[in-house]
């Protein structure tokens, strides 16, 4: 059974509460989805560590319920002071 774009915003969200989703499901099939997750807890961390960080949120379900995922992650951008 395919996995609904809230459900995954849901569980990002109770791991990264400041997180910024953007979802595309890149099929239509609710099955192959592309997530853009921007979290001040990014800050600092690789780009493999902070990909390790949003597949523990998913809580193991990569591969199975979810059965793809295209990644993107960043920490904000800090505004220049005018």
């Amino acid at each position: 059974m395919p996995m609904a774009a809230s459900e995954i915003e849901d569980l990002i969200i109770a791991k990264f509460p400041d997180a910024v989703i953007t979802l595309t499901d890149l099929a239509g099939d609710n099955d192959h989805w592309e997530a853009h997750v921007v979290s001040s807890a990014f800050a600092g961390k690789s780009r493999v560590q902070q990909h390790q960080m949003v597949y523990e949120a998913l809580g193991g379900r990569m591969g199975g319920v979810l059965h793809a995922l295209k990644l993107k992650t960043a920490a904000p951008v800090a505004s220049p002071d005018p």
